[in-house]
C-alpha cells in the first residue's frame, strides 16, 4: 500500500511543479516592434498564454503586457509553451489615428531564446 501512496505523491508533485504558459520561466521571447523598416518605440506588447492563433484586438483578453523601450525592444521571460504576441503602437508617418498593430504566435522550449521582429501595420 505504501509504494502506491508514494508513487501517487511523486506523480502529483511532478505534474503540478511543471509550469507552462506563464511568465517567470527560463525561456525568453524578445525582439523589436517595426512598421515596415521603421522602429516603433514605446509600443505596448501584449502576451496571451496557451495561444497559437490570434486572440483578437481586445487587449483585456491578454494575460500580460510590456511597453517596448524607445528603440522598440521588448522582452518576456516565460516558461515553455505556446504564446501569442500582439503589439499596438503609433506611427506619426501614417494618416490619423496613427495606430499600427500586429501580432505573431511563438512556441517556446525550456531555456530557449526566440527573437521575433514584431511587424505592425495600419
Amino acid at each position: 500500500m505504501k509504494p502506491i501512496i508514494f508513487s501517487l505523491i511523486f506523480i502529483s508533485l511532478a505534474f503540478f511543479s511543471c509550469k507552462k504558459n506563464e511568465l517567470g520561466g527560463n525561456a525568453v521571447v524578445k525582439g523589436v516592434v517595426k512598421h515596415h523598416v521603421k522602429i516603433i518605440g514605446n509600443a505596448t506588447v501584449y502576451i496571451k498564454f496557451n495561444a497559437k492563433e490570434f486572440p483578437g484586438t481586445n487587449t483585456t483578453l491578454y494575460d500580460n503586457k510590456v511597453v517596448a523601450d524607445g528603440n522598440g525592444n521588448y522582452s518576456f521571460n516565460c516558461y515553455k509553451g505556446d504564446y501569442y504576441l500582439y503589439a499596438v503602437g503609433y506611427d506619426q508617418d501614417v494618416p490619423a489615428p496613427h495606430t499600427v498593430t500586429g501580432g505573431a504566435p511563438v512556441k517556446l522550449r525550456n531555456k530557449e531564446t526566440v527573437e521575433i521582429e514584431l511587424a505592425v501595420t495600419e
